[in-house]
């Protein structure tokens, strides 16, 4: 049965937290602030990178004011080595694989800025699964808004029903206002546990993906 899927990125196709705490950690150095470990970002992620920014400014208790400076300071970091320790979920390369061999088309919305979600993409031998990929900048809205998701899905010529998959809040709580049915990646960066966060399906592994698609549309 075909269906046209989006994905969020990070969290749910690849795990991307080493290369994104790099990169806010050069951004602290640089102002003269120790890094944060790893699990302190990860609570920050989620929102895109203006959000990660703010939350960082604010964990600081630094100037609001600086938060142009610093996003900008922050993805000049991040597109430098957006790859560098970036790595697929196990099982991903072979679930888009079968997805694609069942018939669906396949997209990306995610809240990370396009270019760097793209460069990702290639370099991780990805993108051609893909029909189309939306950044948090690609349009003037993002996640959560469902502006943001519903025109991925406009964006490829596909008549079939649709499925979000997510690892996050803000993924489900985008799905619920588009009217979307939300499959959820228990093992992402989630902040609640996941019988908190509204799904159709969930899946702690992404060999199961594509069975678990199968379940959703006929359900």
């Amino acid at each position: 049965m075909t269906a046209t899927i989006m994905f969020d990125l990070d969290g749910t196709l690849i795990d991307s937290l080493p290369d994104i705490a790099a990169a806010a950690n050069r951004t602290l150095l640089d102002i003269g602030i120790a890094p944060l470990p790893e699990s302190t970002i990860k609570q920050f992620v989620g929102n895109g990178l203006p959000k990660l920014v703010e939350r960082m400014i604010r964990h600081h208790d630094l100037p609001i004011e600086q938060h142009s400076e610093l996003t900008k300071l922050t993805l000049a970091h991040y597109s430098a080595a957006s790859s560098d320790k970036t790595i697929p979920y196990s099982g991903v390369p072979q679930a888009l694989t079968q997805l694609r061999e069942m018939g669906c088309v396949l997209g990306v919305c995610t809240n990370k800025p396009e270019a760097p979600a793209r460069h990702i993409l290639d370099a991780l031998d990805l993108a051609h699964h893909f029909e189309t990929v939306f950044g948090g900048d690609t349009l003037p809205v993002r996640k959560p808004d469902p502006a943001h998701l519903e025109a991925s899905f406009n964006a490829v010529a596909n008549a079939g029903p649709r499925l979000y998959v997510g690892d996050s809040e803000v993924d489900a709580e985008t799905a619920r206002r588009a009217n979307v049915p939300f499959l959820l990646f228990s093992e992402g960066y989630r902040k609640t546990p996941v019988e908190e966060i509204p799904h159709r399906l969930s899946y702690d592994d992404t060999h199961k993906l594509p069975a678990l698609v199968l379940e959703a549309l006929q359900g």
